[in-house]
């Protein structure tokens, strides 16, 4: 196993993270997911947040991710919903008329510490979703 670390620590944070499309609108295609990772990787790496996995079903997003001690991931993932949000809105207009008012993400996500298994387990089970 290799730890990350940085001046004054040592450490392996992995976290699990759920986005869901605001009523469960099915919007998400391969295009759309492709976006919205890139634009993961490059507002994550301001936070000293790196990609390990992604997947999407039509309504939501699973996203593994590695941070450092010091991410603030409540204003990280706040900072992405809220960019994507508009960036995808832009970008691929068709999906408007999908949405109810102008909302994309739901205002929840949930957020998991994957301490309680393996992080392989995770993986394949990010991988396998949207898959029946």
């Amino acid at each position: 196993m290799k730890l990350d670390n940085n001046n004054h620590s040592v450490f392996l944070l992995h976290y699990h993270l759920v986005l869901v499309v605001k009523y469960r609108r099915q919007v998400f295609d391969s295009e759309i997911s492709d976006f919205a990772k890139e634009m993961f990787a490059e507002i994550g790496s301001k936070y000293n947040i790196s990609l390990v996995e992604w997947n999407h079903d039509k309504d939501h997003i699973h996203i593994l991710f590695k941070a450092h001690p010091n991410s603030e991931l409540s204003k990280f993932i706040n900072a992405y919903k809220s960019a994507s949000s508009r960036l995808i809105k832009r970008d691929f207009p068709h999906i408007r008329k999908k949405l109810w008012k102008e909302m994309f993400w739901s205002r929840s996500f949930c957020l998991l510490t994957t301490g309680g298994a393996p992080i392989d387990t995770i993986k394949k089970y990010i991988e396998n979703q949207g898959q029946k």
